[in-house]
């Protein structure tokens, strides 16, 4: 089948990539949240068990809401669309409840703080859903150009690099040398104000990326189309591809969520290579070098298809996470330093492999987003019904489960290792368990979970030829309808 006869809802670069800043914009917020064990613990006095219990909980808890917001999502029919009010709201949300976490907690009586802190946080994973929910789902009616779906893993990778790089750039280099540390309430007190205004613009943009795309009489096709609660049973039990993409996705969040903890970069950084500015420059370092590894990445999406780059990107990942345990293995790891004058050659190796290892990271973390889209088009042309917030709540629900369980994981392996009343501190001695530990959950862990990955996207057979026959197919009918 040729391009020629198939008619795509296309899309304008910019549109791909203005939408792409609603990930950077609910990433800014995760990055932010990866430090609440820190707030939490450091500054508050919970314990390390109980702040891996309650974020464990409330993890679950926003796993939970997905279902919901996608439901209510495939519902709304207003005149602002489907998608841009739950942006809107859901920013709004997250950027009221972190002003009433990190800037009222500690005035709170020590008896109400737990219940106040589950809350806050509670509302928090509202917002946090709401607008997560549009990332997931909101590609399916961005664009369903097989060519053109893979630009936007470029550019979640681009900003998603940029939100985290940034985070652990602002904390590592500037605001824990501000205030002396993760003790220190002003530090999350100025974090917190960076994430609600970069976050805001980022939506502000989003919204004007899928403006065009989320109007009402876009949508006129479906208004007789009833969705139901029964149907998410009915896509689970009979569309097997995105069954297959959310297993080899979540045990990929799984890893993601274990080696990207807050706690794995101090380990890392701070204690085994004693230079927690690393942490915070490593992501400037090589922005540029991982790009490149990005960009031939999807380059081969477009040429190949979206699973066949997954694939290889994820053995390619697997082969680099094991030439990393080597590095971090040497005995001099201590002395790498991106110093002018310290560089050596430990430090040239370090990077080389962390670029590559990075840039199959962001490939296969964000490669998963336009393939739901692929899977909501094969939704609609299996059973007719276009349900795009249902596919994403669904792979966003069960890819919150395992992203909760990565938490509690490490809490876990925190507490194993004796760290039962704080987490490791950048200033702590390195002992064998430390080094050993650090190597686990930043190695071990994200190579097994890609090694699960590849299992599941054996089973998954949504490659280029088939949604070309898909997207034809799609095409007739509207144009059938039209008649």
């Amino acid at each position: 089948m040729k391009d020629k006869e198939i008619v795509y809802n296309e899309a304008k670069f910019y549109q791909i990539g203005l939408f792409s800043l609603n990930n950077a914009a609910t990433n800014l917020y995760f990055a932010l949240m990866g430090y609440v064990s820190y707030y939490a613990n450091s500054v508050i006095g919970f314990s390390v068990v109980l702040i891996s219990m309650l974020l464990t909980a409330m993890n679950v808890f926003d796993g939970i809401t997905d279902p919901l917001a996608g439901f209510l999502l495939d519902k709304t029919k207003g005149k602002f669309g489907k998608f841009r009010p739950f942006m809107l709201l859901g920013n709004g949300i997250m950027a009221i409840s972190t002003l009433l976490l990190f800037g009222t907690l500690e005035y709170v009586p020590k008896a109400l703080q737990i219940p106040y802190f589950i809350l806050i946080y509670a509302a928090f994973v509202l917002g946090y859903t709401f607008q997560t929910v549009v990332g997931k789902s909101g590609q399916a009616v961005i664009t369903n150009n097989p060519e053109k779906r893979p630009l936007s893993t470029y550019f979640d990778s681009v900003f998603i690099m940029a939100a985290y790089g940034g985070s652990v750039l602002l904390v590592a280099n500037y605001l824990v040398p501000k205030y002396g540390g993760y003790t220190n309430i002003e530090l999350y007190h100025e974090y917190m104000i960076w994430v609600i205004v970069i976050s805001g613009l980022c939506t502000i943009g989003a919204i004007i990326g899928i403006w065009d795309k989320d109007k009402v009489e876009n949508y006129k096709h479906y208004e007789t189309q009833k969705v139901k609660i029964r149907d998410y049973f009915e896509i689970l039990k009979n569309n097997k591809q995105i069954c297959m993409l959310i297993l080899a996705a979540c045990t990929n969040k799984f890893a993601a969520t274990v080696y990207g903890h807050a706690t794995v970069g101090v380990m890392l950084y701070g204690i085994l290579m004693q230079n927690y500015g690393v942490a915070g420059l490593i992501g400037v370092v090589t922005a540029i070098p991982t790009l490149f590894v990005v960009s031939a990445g999807i380059k081969v999406a477009q040429n190949m298809g979206q699973k066949k780059a997954l694939v290889l990107f994820t053995y390619l990942g697997i082969a680099f996470q094991i030439m990393m345990i080597f590095v971090l293995l040497a005995p001099n790891v201590n002395t790498i330093s991106f110093n002018i004058h310290k560089i050596n050659a430990i430090t040239v190796v370090f990077v080389g492999i962390y670029v590559l290892l990075n840039g199959c990271k962001s490939i296969t973390n964000n490669m998963v987003v336009p393939m739901i889209a692929d899977c909501s088009d094969y939704e609609e042309y299996r059973s007719g019904k276009f349900v795009p917030g249902l596919m994403g709540a669904l792979f966003s629900f069960v890819d919150k489960i395992f992203a909760a369980l990565g938490t509690a994981f490490v809490g876990l392996v925190m507490l194993v290792i004796g760290y039962n009343h704080r987490f490791p501190q950048v200033e702590d001695t390195l002992t064998p368990t430390i080094k050993w530990t650090t190597i686990f959950l930043y190695c071990v862990v994200p190579a097994a979970g890609w090694i699960c990955s590849l299992i599941f996207m054996h089973f998954y057979k949504l490659d280029k030829k088939t949604m070309k026959k898909i997207a034809h197919t799609l095409g007739k009918r509207k144009g059938e309808r039209n008649e």
